[in-house]
């Protein structure tokens, strides 16, 4: 996911987002945990989308405060 995209998504649409990739890295460490991921790397990519999103978030809360 790029930052771009995410810029343009309004705040409900983020919180939908992050619901849907903190479900994600759920399922993705289950898969870890049972040995049937085949990328691990994948659970590095879905946290990183997750601290944007987040990142992005909080930039949108200090930005209504001013």
């Amino acid at each position: 996911m790029k930052v771009e995209e995410i810029r343009k998504m309004s705040s409900e649409e983020l919180n939908k987002e992050l619901a849907s990739l903190k479900e994600e890295l759920f399922k993705l460490r289950f898969q870890h945990a049972t040995n049937q991921l085949e990328n691990p790397a994948q659970i590095a990519s879905v946290k990183r989308d997750i601290a944007r999103v987040m990142t992005i978030k909080r930039e949108l809360e200090l930005a209504a405060k001013k």
